[in-house]
Parts: C-alpha cells; structure tokens; sequence
C-alpha cells in the first residue's frame, strides 16, 4: 500500500523544498552545440549590420538627384562606367552625372545615394537611360540599419533558437557561453519491456518510455543519458541506479513504482542515500504510484510505466528541475 497520499501541490512545494532550481553552471560552446541552449551573458554587436551600405536591388548606383524629373518618356541619360560585384570593394566613384551597375548585396560606391532597379532604365553602349527618378536611399540598406555595433542584441536567461543563432554568425560569434545543461539519465524497468529493433516476443511490449522521456528532457533543456531497460531484479536495478547517480544530475526511472510484487523501485531508493524517499503516491490519476528520491541531494522520479502516465508526471513534477538547473 501507499503511504498517505499527497496533493499534487503538496508534491511540487516537496520537489521545491528538496531540489536546487538554480542553474548548474556557465559553459562556453561553438555555435553548432548552441541550439536549445540559454545564454547567460548578454551579448553586445560587435559590429554594424549590415556593416556597409548597400544595394538590396540589382541596378544601377547613382546620384538621386541626377535622376529627378525621369519618365518614361523623357528617360534621363547617365554615363556608365563600370560594375560593383558582391564581395568586393568598389573602385568606382559615382561623379554627377554618371551611374554604376550594382548587384544585390553589393556595397554602394563613393558619390552614389541611390539605386535604380534594373527593370527601370536602358542599355545603349556606354549610355545608361533612366526611365524612373529615385530619392535618396532609394534601394539602399545604410550601415547598422539591422544592427547598430555596441547595442545589445541577446540578453542572458534567453533561450537559442534558428533566429538567435543566426544574429550570433552575423556579428562573425563563433562562441558563447550559455548555462550548462544537465544530464539526465533515463532508465526502464520490467521483464516485458523490448528494445525497439528487435523482435517482439508473445507477452512482451516495446520500450516506449526511455525514448519519449529522452525527447522530452530534450525539449526541457536537458541532456538525456538513456541506460536501456532493466529487468525487475533489486542487485541489477541498484547497480543501474548507482550508475545513473553517479553519471548524471538528475534520475528518471519508469515502471516498478506499484504495490506489485515486481514494483521494486521504492525499496532500491530506500537503500540508496539519504533522505531516500520523499514521495510515494500522487492522490492523482493518471500516475498515483509516482515516487520521487533525493538521493545525496539529486533528483531521482520514479514515474509510473503506462506511457502517458510517464510523460503527465514528467510534465508536473520532472520538467521544472530540470528546466531550472539547464536556466530556463
């Protein structure tokens, strides 16, 4: 039998008690290991974005006012003296009356204010016919107009994604120091439960929980560190338990936390390290058998096998440790 059952806030306020919230600590990683990660210093631009000014059309760079009064029937007729491609330095400079080809992306030349899209003028030799005014800046994207260098740009405490990456490579960051996540070891229980990739013996059910619990520490800001699926024996799941405890931060078992003879996990806990355990039985269902350990102060869930009641329980009580030691 379970002892008095909690509440599922008498739960989470025993967890709290119980388990450091905190971060773990700072890293520093590439920016390949960064995804999922939570800065934890604020990061500064080191540079103007775009740190030039430049085309976002492909025309032609001139000077805005040699364009005005432009119409399509009375084309104004500009000098043509050369190209600007991506990725190089112009060494044209744009004299009154006079115009450049430019591609996207390309820095404007010295003397040019403006861009005359393609679609708007006409080649004939060395003569270029503008068919279209623009004003000052027209097609031109000013240096800092993204990002001015020096201004804050990601604050710590903010988690990295697709769009916080890519601002970091923009400003040429190949490193970053983000709070470290911790590692979460993942173990299941039960003489039924197959790996997946083998063959399904009558009475036997694949592991689901191992790898839905991994995808789930994952989404958390964790670091799941599967250890396979233990039969209902007290030496091997003592042995499985030590290793957790001594390779990871944070324990998530699943099955063996009924009132069955085979449902050994609180009684291994018991043996384990003090306090041992600090909860056994959520008035709640799904997941009444739930039992939770502080084992020389490290987490350990012991969640009930049914699937959904592994991940609700996880949800409840497993996420908010571990979104706290990763900084979340």
């Amino acid at each position: 039998m379970f002892r008095e059952l909690l509440t599922l806030e008498e739960a989470r306020q025993l967890v709290r008690q119980h388990f450091r919230i905190s971060p773990l600590g700072v890293e520093e990683v590439s920016l390949l290991e960064a995804p999922n990660r939570v800065l934890a210093e604020n990061v500064a631009a080191t540079l103007d974005i775009p740190p030039f000014d430049r085309s976002i059309v492909d025309g032609y760079a001139v000077r805005a006012e040699d364009t005005f009064g432009a119409e399509e029937n009375n084309p104004v007729k500009l000098k043509l003296l050369g190209v600007v491609n991506v990725g190089e330095i112009p060494r044209l400079k744009v004299e009154r009356g006079a115009a450049v080809e430019i591609m996207t992306g390309a820095p404007i030349p010295e003397g040019a204010d403006a861009v005359v899209m393609a679609e708007d003028v006409e080649i004939k030799g060395d003569e270029l016919l503008v068919y279209s005014a623009v004003v000052k800046y027209e097609n031109v994207m000013k240096v800092g107009s993204d990002i001015k260098k020096d201004e804050i740009v990601l604050r710590a405490g903010q988690g990295l994604g697709a769009r916080e990456i890519g601002v970091l490579a923009a400003l040429g960051i190949d490193r970053v120091k983000v709070y470290k996540a911790p590692v979460v070891a993942i173990l299941s229980t039960g003489a039924e439960v197959t790996e997946p990739g083998k063959p399904l013996a009558p009475g036997k059910i694949y592991d689901i929980n191992s790898y839905s619990l991994s995808a789930a520490v994952l989404e958390s800001g964790g670091k799941p560190l599967r250890l396979g699926v233990f039969p209902d024996d007290i030496n091997e799941i003592e042995r499985a338990l030590k290793t957790a405890l001594a390779q990871a931060d944070v324990v998530i078992t699943s099955g063996g936390v009924s009132v069955g003879p085979k449902d050994i996990i609180p009684k291994v806990l018991s043996m384990l390290g003090k306090p041992g355990v600090i909860i056994c039985g959520i008035a709640i269902k799904p997941g009444k058998p739930t039992t939770v350990a502080s084992i020389n102060d490290k987490p350990v869930f012991s969640l009930p096998g049914h699937p959904a009641s592994a991940l609700m329980i996880f949800h409840l009580l497993a996420r908010p440790v571990i979104e706290g030691l990763a900084g979340r």
